[in-house]
């Protein structure tokens, strides 16, 4: 089995420790199951510290994108189709996924 290293806070490290503790599991078996989310390209969206920035970004496009629609549709469903071409080419949105 492969070892992987990493650096996480302190506090979140005697957290991970007394929970593994608490339910009778090593930390390793604890965190295993978040890793193998993580990889899973299937899963869903694995949250991150960067969230409450990208809400903020995401809120902001969503008040232009109705402005935008508003003046003209013709470049909202542009614009929208060059986002969906940037994410795809990016590997952030699959062909079969609707934006």
């Amino acid at each position: 089995m492969a070892r992987i290293t990493i650096r996480i806070d302190d506090h979140l490290a005697e957290r991970l420790i007394l929970r593994a503790r608490r339910v009778g599991v090593t930390v390793s078996e604890l965190a295993r199951p978040a890793l193998e989310q993580a990889a899973d390209s299937r899963a869903g969206y694995v949250f991150t510290s960067q969230d409450e920035i990208l809400s903020c970004v995401l809120q902001t496009l969503s008040i232009v994108a109705a402005s935008v629609r508003r003046t003209s549709p013709e470049t909202l469903d542009q614009g929208m189709a060059d986002a969906r071409a940037l994410l795809e080419a990016k590997g952030l949105l699959g062909p079969e996924q609707p934006s």
